[in-house]
C-alpha cells in the first residue's frame, strides 16, 4: 500500500530583512511537513518569525532560499498568474484583521474569491455564511457586524471555494477570549468536518494545544 505524500513540504527555508544597516534573519533553515487533513498550530513569541513562515508556506512571500511543495508541486514555480490561480482555488486565508471590504455586504465579501476566479456563485456564498451562523446577516455591511461576526464572515470567505488547505494568521488576535474560543471551535469544526488541512498561527500557547500538532518557532527555527 502506497504511503500518501505530505500535503505541504518545506525544505531549508530562509528569509531575512534589512533593517537599517543590520540584516535580520527571520527564517533560518526551516524544514517541515504537514499531512493532508492535519490541523497544525504554529506558536511563538512576537517577532519569532511565525507570520513570515505562514506567508512563505502559503505562497505569499517568496523565500530567499529553500523550497515549498504543495500537493507535490513547487509552490513558487510557474507564472505569477498561475500562482495566484492556485492560491485562489486551493487555499483559504483567515487573518487577524478580517480584511472585509467595508462597502460590500457580508454576502458580497464572501463571493469575492469566486468573482476573482470567475466562478461567481451566490448560492455557495450563502451556504458558506449559513455554515458559520450568519444566515440572517448576509446583507449587513462589516461596520454593522461585531468583531466575532466579521471573523465568521472571513472564515466563510476562506472556505467558499472549497480549498484544500486553510491558513489562519492570529484569527483570534482582535477578539476577547470568549469570542476567540468560539471562533476556534467553529474553524476547527469546519475544517475537520470537511477534511481540510489547517495551519494556524497564534502567540497563545494554550490555544495551540487545540490542534493535532503544535510547532514552536523561536529565533527563526523550529524547536
Amino acid at each position: 500500500m502506497a504511503v500518501p505524500e505530505p500535503h505541504l513540504v518545506a525544505r531549508d527555508l530562509r528569509r531575512s530583512f534589512q533593517i537599517g544597516g543590520r540584516k535580520l534573519e527571520v527564517l533560518r533553515g526551516i524544514s517541515m511537513e504537514i499531512e493532508r487533513g492535519e490541523a497544525v498550530f504554529l506558536v511563538g513569541a512576537s517577532g519569532a518569525g511565525k507570520t513570515t513562515l505562514l506567508y512563505t508556506l502559503a505562497g505569499l512571500e517568496r523565500p530567499e532560499a529553500g523550497t515549498v511543495e504543495f500537493e507535490g508541486e513547487r509552490l513558487y514555480s510557474g507564472s505569477s498568474r498561475a500562482q495566484a490561480r492556485r492560491r485562489n482555488r486551493q487555499m483559504g486565508f483567515v487573518f487577524q484583521g478580517y480584511f472585509l471590504l467595508p462597502e460590500l455586504t457580508a454576502l458580497e465579501n464572501v463571493m469575492l474569491p469566486g468573482m476573482i476566479g470567475r466562478q461567481t456563485d451566490s448560492r455557495s456564498a450563502e451556504e458558506s455564511l449559513r455554515s458559520v451562523g450568519l444566515g440572517e446577516r448576509m446583507q449587513h455591511l462589516p461596520a454593522e457586524l461585531s468583531g466575532g461576526e466579521q471573523q465568521r464572515a472571513a472564515i466563510a470567505r476562506a472556505l467558499v471555494n472549497d480549498p484544500a488547505i486553510v491558513f489562519a494568521d492570529e484569527p483570534t488576535g482582535n477578539l476577547d477570549s470568549k469570542t476567540g474560543e468560539t471562533i476556534i471551535d467553529l474553524l476547527l469544526g469546519l475544517v475537520r468536518e470537511r477534511q481540510k488541512t489547517l495551519l494556524l498561527v497564534t502567540h497563545d500557547a494554550g490555544l495551540a494545544q487545540r490542534g493535532d500538532r503544535k510547532l514552536t518557532i523561536a529565533d527563526g527555527v523550529l524547536l
